[in-house]
């Protein structure tokens, strides 16, 4: 009977001792795994935090390729001009019959109307190529389309395209050529289809800056802008001092759009003259530029211009903008609108 209590206390002993020991196991390994989850969330990198203004008008960290789409002018289609107050960048050029047509890009915009779009001329594809840009457009000039081909240029074509990706909208006592618009977000979908390359090959055009840009000594006053292109068409700006931007004008009329009935207003404007010919036995009197080269013109932004320098060394080259002592020009957060005007027009500045 003793003998059974001393065994039976033994057996106690031995048990208590083997609970305090797994114990002490558990206990030791909930330790170590709470250091070791401390240590590694101190070693993790915490993310700065940070105040520093961001670009709007474009996200800098983007691969995408822009779409330059063609855009219709004439007096007759531009009460329905659609969705340009989205592009970041315009081009203006003159056309035949001394009109003139917008290259408007857009860079990760899904617009579902943009226009009205037009048919291509083949100088605008310099611009697309300095761009690396998919040229949008409705039809073509011989030169255009022979240029397209010959270059290889990644062209989505109204003509051959129809909607969802090119439409024509009903418009009341318009002729049908003026008619014509794009689905950017449809677009997409047709570059995946045609097997386009996504990814850009080159940097932005122009530099930006988050905060206004600090302009040279020589800037001058810049309220009052006519850039006058032919007897028949000048684009006219007038600034806006609290919103810091320029109102935009046609012929001294507001330039709205069709669907938000909003003026259009831009906020770096890039101008300066080439000279420009008749394309010989053209029976369209279509045009040739001479924009390959170098010269001089004005960068205006928040109601100051700047003399600068342009040059562009070939059709693909992007033209390089500098202010006269050499420097690259930056542009403040916002659209910008660069005018190539004919040597027989005007830039006035006041």
């Amino acid at each position: 009977m003793k003998l059974r209590k001393i065994k039976k206390k033994n057996l106690i002993i031995i048990i208590a001792a083997a609970i305090l020991l797994i114990g002490g196991i558990i206990t030791s390994v909930i330790l170590l795994t709470g250091k070791d989850t401390k240590e590694n969330k101190e070693e993790e990198p915490k993310e700065e935090k940070t105040n520093e203004p961001t670009v709007q008008v474009v996200d800098l960290n983007s691969t995408s390729r822009p779409y330059a789409v063609m855009i219709n002018n004439i007096g007759a289609a531009r009460p329905y001009h659609t969705g340009l107050q989205d592009a970041y960048l315009v081009y203006e050029m003159v056309v035949e019959g001394g009109i003139t047509r917008y290259l408007a890009l857009f860079k990760d915009k899904t617009n579902e109307v943009v226009g009205n779009v037009r048919s291509a001329r083949h100088y605008y594809i310099d611009y697309v190529l300095e761009n690396d840009a998919y040229y949008v457009h409705w039809g073509w000039s011989p030169q255009a389309q022979s240029d397209i081909s010959t270059l290889d240029i990644d062209n989505l074509n109204g003509l051959t395209y129809s909607s969802p990706y090119f439409f024509r909208q009903k418009i009341s006592g318009v002729n049908t050529e003026h008619t014509a618009f794009t689905n950017l977000s449809e677009l997409a979908n047709l570059v995946d289809r045609l097997g386009y390359r996504k990814e850009t090959n080159k940097d932005l055009l122009l530099d930006y800056s988050a905060t206004s840009v600090e302009l040279p000594s020589d800037a001058t006053d810049a309220i009052n802008i006519d850039l006058k292109y032919s007897s028949s068409s000048t684009t006219n700006y007038v600034y806006d001092s609290e919103a810091k931007v320029y109102k935009q004008y046609v012929n001294n009329k507001e330039h709205t759009d069709y669907e938000t009935k909003e003026q259009y207003t831009v906020k770096n404007i890039i101008t300066y003259q080439v000279g420009n010919t008749t394309i010989t036995g053209d029976d369209k009197g279509r045009q040739d530029l001479d924009n390959i080269g170098s010269g001089t013109g004005y960068f205006i932004t928040e109601g100051k211009s700047i003399p600068i320098t342009w040059e562009k060394d070939s059709r693909s080259s992007q033209t390089v903008y500098r202010y006269e002592d050499g420097t690259e020009i930056t542009v403040n957060d916002g659209n910008t609108w660069i005018h190539i005007i004919p040597k027989s027009g005007n830039i006035s500045i006041s």
